[in-house]
Parts: structure tokens; C-alpha cells; sequence
């Protein structure tokens, strides 16, 4: 746990007065203008630097030229099919990454509010960068558009005729003319003060065009309620995906009157301009009332662009004030994969399948978004008051969870995934048949994930969640990079974390005979394996097809199924749901009789075979590795827990009586006195200190069971670690890179060796944190603060990406393993039911195994324990590491 006051706490970068001048904060006495104590800021002045990719060296680039040809020859043939390969390294978009990024808009799928921005959508994401324009859209699955659309933005007028132009207004900006303040309070709530001496009258307007999702015709129309006026635009998108409708909306009251025009056109074939609209503002301050009975506009017509506005106007007195509140939404109700298959998005179990309900949601976040604000102010709180913490780890910890909207989220309605599954039982099958359930349109096995009963009625209520790996890496639910991620969902949404194992689950238990060509090696194989844990749940049809990924066969993996096993017991332990723990236990015993095949020599420990055969796919492993045969020791342990909580004792004995076998095997293989080497090769690299050793210790630790190993080798490590991989780089202001010499050289074997991973970083901070070392931990993790989302960082803020070098050029932006921050938060703050466990010495775990085999593994641990040790007393030695 923290102690009390270890921490330094920094000096606030902005004051209020910074912001806002001292005679407008006496206005503001309810709100003094300036951002949330523990926001992350950027100033509007600030520049946007271009953000620097990853190169490879020219040996990476020799030893994987004939996997480079592989993958071109097939992103060329999945384009031909009009599909996008899951990795594709060689296509570039004409807008170039930049420090630009700000909150992105949109929800999972739920009710949600990022705290910056009003809004209610259910659709995919709209980022925006700090100063305030809107790009980076994601509304169809697996497209990413990133060039910000100008023409969305909000400007001001004020009469007298004057005008200021934005591209977009940013979070808690003020914007001053003639002692006229306007202040974007909450995202799109802006207040508006008069510090003069006269009487003003200021205009509000939002423009929206929808260019940007590949779209030509729309149509446009407009809605006056009782507290609130609207437009809205549908778009018909390409390719033949869901059109998608926009709805933007202002509250109308007795200060505030709310006008549209419901379509205008940035060319001059429009029946009105641009040019026009802004003369009629300049003007009037205001749009003609009787749009809103002027009924839907025509279509548009091919290449032209169709926008819309709405103007809030209101009269400001001497020394007043008034607020503004301005509502976007969108709505797509169907989901389209590029293989056909269609599914509805969870919200239209609540709004419906209607193009219009965006009209709906865009007026429920108006009336609720004050209360969505409460209650993210209460779930915060406790954290952002614990003194104990400090500020950039607040910061952080709640703004790394944008990757839950921006990272490609999917969440569809588990009803319409029941009646694809009907439709296939019904007319695609026989009724005799003894197939497993399939699509016969192709030679896969694989039947739909989640057709068992007790998946299929979805009595939770949460439908089928899906997110991406990262926008670059186009793949549902990668398993491997979850097993750090999955953090985030088990603490805030345990409920989806639960439903994505299921699905995994159910996929442990089926195969799909199709065969694909794996291209590391060129050879050809079957995609998915029974018994084997997936990849992925796919890219193009998902839930059907599984294994997007093809780099590797992934069926030779040896980390993913022990991941399986501690993911499912962790969340078994958290939740305490014994349903789930049922559900899920035939798959657990069959991913952990697969794994028995890995154990070569029948010592009990598992063994690589000399390939990538791990979540780091560029770095090669051979015999005993540190990494998967900690996670594989780690799987027995929990494996035997679960059978214990299940009730299947002889299943538990058996899973123990492997661990003690397997332990001294790899104590002796690796322990070198003072950490883990990397595996038990013979190579250069073999003994170079690996970040993610212990892996299956965080997640030991994590579930409440007893320690891998002496507790004095495991902080020896963690030190370890952190002295040579955390602090020998820039000081410790990286993070921690993957792989260091025990010279203090980063090891360059390959790519990734010599990266530094930002969610691997998170996780070995929690590591740190589940065994004491507080200090080491938030130093370790402040230094993915310090390159990513401080000032002085590379600015990776709201795209933090899978690495980056030790010179900050990245790999991946806007990936999914950074969640892994609220692992941190996860060790500090455990669940009840991992509180509140019974704790199990180290040395009762030989209960649970028979007395004569006792003696025998006694015997056999005797001859085979190393006797050096890194601790010659109770105290942290380090020197002697």
C-alpha cells in the first residue's frame, strides 16, 4: 500500500488568473474560470509538433525482408477484396501524427460523458485536438479517418458587427473582445461575461458538415422541442456501411434564442452560401425562425458539401453573464463487418433502430448531462483527494481510459448476434446435423462465439463488446495485449470483462480447419486450434472467424493460454461469481491440458522452440523463458485454486503437484542470483534482464494467492529491474525498456528488446506496488508521464502508442495496453473479496498434495535448488544483486 507522504506533489502549472482576469473571476463566484485541479492542460498557443515514427535497423530490416514481402503480397490481396489487413505497415495517411490530440468524443455504448464534453453517442469516435477542431473520426469500424474537418467549428459574433473565427473553440478557453469574455465551461457549455459598461448582444454558432466518412448525398432537417432546438444531417457513407445522422442541439430559454439553418453548402452551386450565412449572422445575429418550418432539404448533390448551423444569441447585461449549452450526437444503428455479417449497436435496445434517434439522445444529453457530471465527479473523487498520490498519476490514470472510445469500440446488442444465430441454425443446417455450428458460406469450423445457453441469454445484460489492439493493428480483442488492459474493465465495467472471457472462452473449445499461411516462415496451417486460446475474436467477422492475426501460428504460443487461465481466476476472485468460474471451467481445464505438449523434456516446466512465440513477436525465445514460464507456473497455481473454489479437489492436487515440479526447474534454469534470466538459451541476449519477467507474479499477487518464489528473489528482481532497465535510460524519465544488458547496455537483439513498452511499464509499476516498493513503482511509471503526456514529452497525450525507442519515436499510436495504468490503481485500492481471502502461506500449498508424492517432489527439489541467493539478510541488498 501507499505510505502517507512519499510523494512530492508539483507546483500547479496554471494559476486562475492565468486564465481569466481578476475583475471576470469576481463574476465567476460560483466557478473561477480555471480547469479541474488534476486536468490535463495545454495552452492554445502551444505547438503541435510532428510526431516521430519507429525505424528499423538495417539487420531487423535483412532478417525480416522475406516476412516484409509475405505481408505486402497479402495487404495487396485482402485490398483486392476491398478489406484492410490487420497490419498493415507500409500504407501512410496524408495527415502525419502530430502533438495535437485532445479529449475524443463518443461512448462504449452507455450513457457517457468524458467530463469535457456533453454528448450522448453510441457510434464510434470523434477526437479532438487541444485547440478544439474535430478529427481523427472512427464511426465505421476499422476506418480511421485523422484530417480534421474544418468547417465543424464554433465562431462568435457580437453586435456591433464583429466577428471571430475558430476552428474550433478548445476545452476552457476564453476568447476577449472589448472586455467580453466567452468561456467554454464544460466542452460545449459556454459562459459568456460582460466586464463593460454597455448592454451586448453575442452570438453563439456551431457548424457541421459531414464530409468526412466518406459520404456523398445527404439530407438534412430540423426539430423545435419545448427547451431546445436542433439540426440534424444524414450521411450515406461508402462502401455500402450504415449511414450515420448527426444531431446538433442548443438550449432555448428566456435568455438564450436558439435558431438553425438547416443547410447551406460550401460551394456556390448551393441555394445558400457560406458566404451568405455569415452575412445573415453579421447581420442579424441570428437565422430566420421559420427554418424550422421549412421541412427536410433536398438531398445534396454529388461532390458537394452539405453543412448546417445552429446560433444561440442572448444579450448580455453590464457586469452579467450568461450560459450557453451547445449538445452533439450522432447515430448509426447498424454495424456492418466488410464479411457481411450485420449487427444493431447496444444503445438501440434503448433508443431504438431509427436514423432519428440521434435527435433523442442529443435531447437526453442536454437534460442529463449535469447529473452525468455529478456522478463522475463522485466515482473521481476519492481518488483525486487522496493526498497520498501524486497529481501526474491522477492525471493519467483517468485520461489513459480515452482508449475505451477512441480505441475502436464496438458493443453490439446481444439480441441481433441470437438471431444471426437463429438464421444460420434454422435454414443453414440440417436438423440431424452433427456439424459443429458454422457458416457454410466458408471451409471455417469455427461456429458464432457465444452460442452455449448460458452465453446466449445474456442474463447479465451486457450484449458483446469488442475493442481494437490499436488503430494500426486492426484486431478485435487481441488476447496478449488485453491481458494487460483488461485492468481498466474489471475495476469500471466488470461486467463486459466477464462477457469477453466467455467469449474466449467458448472459443478454446472450437476449431476452424481453414487454412492460412502463416507469414513469419511462409508456412501454411490451420487458423484456429481446439484447445489453443484465440489470438484475437477477428477483424472482418468477428465472433466467426477468429485469428486475424497471421504473423505467427499462434496455436504455438506459449503465453496465451496461461493468460486464459489468470485472467479467468482473476476475475473469478474479484467477482466472486461462481457462475462465471462454471462457465468457464471445462475451457480452463482444456487450455491447460493443451500446454502439456510444451513440455519437451516432461520436467514439468514448459519450453519455447526457438521463435517469437509470445506477445513479443520479434523476439525470439528459446528453451525455458522467464516470461512464459512464469506465466505458466502462475496458471498452475490459479488453475488449482479455481478447482479448489469448484469443488474439483483431485483436479487441484494435480495442477499443485506440476508446480512443484516445474518451480525448481526453473529456478535452476534461470535464477542467476540476482533476477530471472531471459530464457535459457545459449545466445548473447539469454541473460539479459527482461522488464515483463514476472508477469505471473503480478497476476499472482493480483489474485490473492501465495508468491511464486521467496519474496526476497522477487524484490531483488523488481530492483533489479528497476535499477538497470528503469534508471540506466534518461534517468528513469522513458520508463522502463524491455530488454538491458546486466552491463547496463539496452539490448539490441531486436526491435522490440529495445523498446520501451508504455503498458508493460504500468504493469511492472504494479508489480512494484502489489510487493512494497512504492517509490520504484511511481517512478517507474512517472517516467511514461514525463515522455508522453508532460510538456516536455514527445506528446503523445490521447494517442498514447504500444512503445516508443529511448531517442522517443513510437510504434503503434492509440493502443490498448496502456490501460494496464489501472493495474496500479488495482494494487492499491484491491477488491473486497481479494481483501478479505484467506491468506495461504506458501508452505500450506503442499496440503493439497498427497504425502508419498510429497516426498517424491522433496526429493527432486532437493537435488535440483540453486543455492545462491540474492539476500544475505532480511535487508534489500542491492550491491550484492
Amino acid at each position: 500500500m501507499v505510505s502517507g507522504n512519499m510523494f512530492y506533489r508539483r507546483k500547479r502549472s496554471w494559476r486562475a488568473n492565468d486564465l481569466v482576469s481578476r475583475s471576470t473571476l469576481q463574476l465567476l463566484d460560483f466557478d473561477d474560470g480555471s480547469p479541474p485541479e488534476y486536468a490535463w492542460r495545454r495552452k492554445l498557443s502551444s505547438h503541435a509538433n510532428r510526431l516521430k515514427e519507429f525505424n528499423v535497423t538495417f539487420r531487423e530490416a535483412f532478417k525480416m525482408m522475406k516476412l516484409g514481402l509475405r505481408l505486402w503480397s497479402y495487404i495487396r490481396e485482402e485490398a483486392s477484396h476491398g478489406r484492410k489487413a490487420p497490419i498493415d505497415p507500409f500504407t501512410r495517411e496524408s495527415d502525419r501524427p502530430s502533438a495535437s490530440q485532445g479529449v475524443p468524443l463518443g461512448g462504449m455504448g452507455c450513457v457517457l460523458s468524458d467530463g469535457c464534453f456533453t454528448h450522448l453517442s453510441r457510434s464510434g469516435s470523434i477526437s479532438r485536438g487541444f485547440r478544439g477542431e474535430f478529427k481523427h473520426w472512427q464511426i465505421i469500424p476499422g476506418s480511421c479517418e485523422m484530417s480534421a474537418v474544418m468547417a465543424n467549428q464554433f465562431s462568435v459574433t457580437r453586435n456591433p458587427a464583429m466577428m471571430v473565427y475558430h476552428p474550433g473553440i478548445g476545452n476552457y478557453e476564453v476568447i476577449v473582445l472589448h472586455t467580453m469574455h466567452y468561456f467554454l465551461e464544460r466542452g460545449l457549455s459556454m459562459m459568456i461575461v460582460n466586464t463593460g459598461k454597455e448592454r451586448a448582444k453575442v452570438s453563439l454558432v456551431m457548424t457541421w458538415a459531414v464530409n468526412s466518412i466518406g459520404g456523398l448525398s445527404h439530407h438534412s432537417g430540423e426539430e423545435n422541442m419545448e427547451f431546445l432546438a436542433c439540426f440534424y444531417i444524414t450521411s450515406k457513407t461508402a462502401n455500402g456501411n450504415p449511414p450515420v445522422t448527426f444531431a446538433v442541439a442548443a438550449c432555448e430559454n428566456q435568455n438564450v434564442n436558439v435558431t438553425v439553418l438547416p443547410a447551406f453548402g460550401l460551394s456556390g452551386e448551393s441555394s445558400i452560401t457560406a458566404r451568405e450565412m455569415w452575412g445573415t449572422l453579421l447581420q442579424d445575429g441570428c437565422f430566420d425562425r421559420d427554418n424550422f418550418s421549412a421541412g427536410p432539404s433536398m438531398p445534396s448533390s454529388l461532390g458537394d458539401t452539405v453543412c448546417a448551423a445552429v446560433c444561440a444569441s442572448t444579450w448580455v447585461e453590464p457586469n452579467g453573464r450568461c450560459t450557453v449549452v451547445f449538445s452533439l450526437a450522432w447515430s448509426s444503428p447498424k454495424i456492418k463487418f466488410k464479411k457481411g455479417n450485420e449487427y444493431y449497436r447496444r444503445y438501440t435496445k434503448f433508443y431504438g433502430t431509427s436514423p432519428r434517434s440521434a435527435i433523442n439522445l442529443v435531447q437526453d444529453s442536454l437534460m442529463k448531462y449535469k447529473h452525468w457530471e455529478e456522478e463522475i465527479d463522485k466515482w473521481q473523487s476519492p481518488i483525486l483527494h487522496d493526498e497520498r498520490l501524486p497529481e501526474w498519476y491522477k492525471v493519467i490514470l483517468f485520461n489513459e481510459l480515452y482508449f475505451l472510445v477512441a480505441g475502436g469500440t464496438v458493443w453490439i446488442d446481444s439480441e441481433s448476434l441470437m438471431d444471426d444465430t437463429n438464421e444460420m441454425l434454422n435454414s443453414r443446417l440440417p436438423e440431424d446435423s452433427d456439424l459443429p455450428l458454422c457458416d457454410s458460406t466458408r471451409k471455417s469450423a469455427v461456429p458464432l462465439i457465444g452460442l452455449t445457453p448460458h452465453i446466449i441469454d445474456d442474463r447479465e445484460n451486457v450484449g458483446k463488446f469488442l475493442y481494437l489492439e490499436g488503430i494500426e493493428y486492426f484486431m478485435w480483442c487481441t488476447y496478449d495485449v488485453h491481458f494487460y488492459a483488461s485492468f481498466a474493465l474489471l475495476e469500471l465495467f466488470p461486467k463486459i470483462e466477464l462477457s469477453i472471457q466467455r467469449d474466449f472462452a467458448t472459443a478454446v473449445l472450437r476449431e476452424d480447419r481453414s487454412r492460412v499461411r502463416f507469414l513469419a516462415d511462409g508456412t501454411w496451417g490451420t487458423r484456429k486450434v481446439i484447445g489453443a486460446v484465440a489470438h484475437d475474436l477477428g477483424a472482418h467477422d468477428p465472433w466467426h472467424e477468429l485469428n486475424a492475426y497471421n504473423i505467427h501460428d499462434t496455436s504455438r504460443w506459449k503465453d496465451l493460454n496461461p493468460k486464459f487461465v489468470l485472467q479467468v481466476y482473476r476475475d473469478f476472485a474479484a467477482t466472486c461469481d461462481m457462475s462465471f468460474g462454471k462457465d468457464v471451467w471445462p475451457a480452463v481445464c482444456t487450455a491447460m491440458e493443451y500446454m502439456e505438449q510444451f513440455d519437451h523434456d516432461g520436467d514439468g516446466m514448459i519450453e519455447n522452440d526457438g521463435f517469437p512465440d509470445q506477445t513479443y513477436d520479434a523476439w525470439t525465445v528459446r528453451g525455458v523463458s522467464a516470461y512464459c514460464g512464469c506465466l505458466w507456473l502462475a496458471a498452475l497455481q490459479a488453475a488449482a485454486a479455481l478447482a479448489r473454489s469448484l469443488g474439483h479437489h483431485d483436479y487441484a492436487e494435480r495442477c499443485m503437484v506440476k508446480f512443484a515440479k516445474a518451480k525448481p526447474v526453473f529456478e535452476a534454469k534461470l535464477w542467476n542470483g540476482s533476477y530471472f534470466n531471459y530464457d535459457s538459451g545459449t545466445s548473447y541476449n539469454s541473460r539479459s534482464i527482461h522488464a515483463d519477467q514476472l508477469a505471473g507474479q503480478w497476476y499472482t499477487a493480483s489474485s490473492g494467492l501465495p508468491p511464486l518464489f521467496d519474496e526476497d528473489r522477487i524484490k531483488c528482481t523488481l530492483q533489479k529491474i528497476f535499477d538497470y532497465n528503469v534508471m540506466r535510460v534518461k534517468g528513469g524519465r522513458m520508463g522502463a525498456v524491455n530488454g538491458m544488458h546486466p552491463n547496463g547496455k539496452v539490448d539490441e537483439t531486436c526491435m522490440q528488446s529495445r523498446e520501451i513498452w508504455t503498458g508493460v511499464t504500468y504493469s511492472l509499476a504494479a508489480t512494484m506496488l502489489l510487493h512494497g516498493m512504492d517509490s520504484q513503482a511511481f517512478t517507474t511509471a512517472e517516467g511514461i508521464f514525463i515522455a508522453g503526456w508532460s510538456e516536455e514529452g514527445y506528446g503523445y497525450w490521447f494517442q498514447t502508442p504500444e512503445a516508443w525507442t529511448i531517442d522517443g519515436h513510437y510504434r503503434s499510436l492509440i493502443y490498448m495496453r496502456p490501460l494496464a495504468i489501472w493495474a496500479m490503481q488495482y494494487a492499491l485500492s484491491p477488491p473486497r473479496s481479494i481483501l478479505e481471502a484467506p491468506k495461504v502461506n506458501t508452505m500450506d500449498r503442499t496440503s493439497y498434495i498427497s504425502p508419498s508424492t510429497l516426498q517424491f517432489l522433496q526429493d527432486s527439489v532437493r537435488k535440483m535448488t540453486p543455492k545462491n541467493s540474492c539476500f544475505g539478510s532480511n535487508s534489500l541488498n542491492c550491491d550484492e544483486c
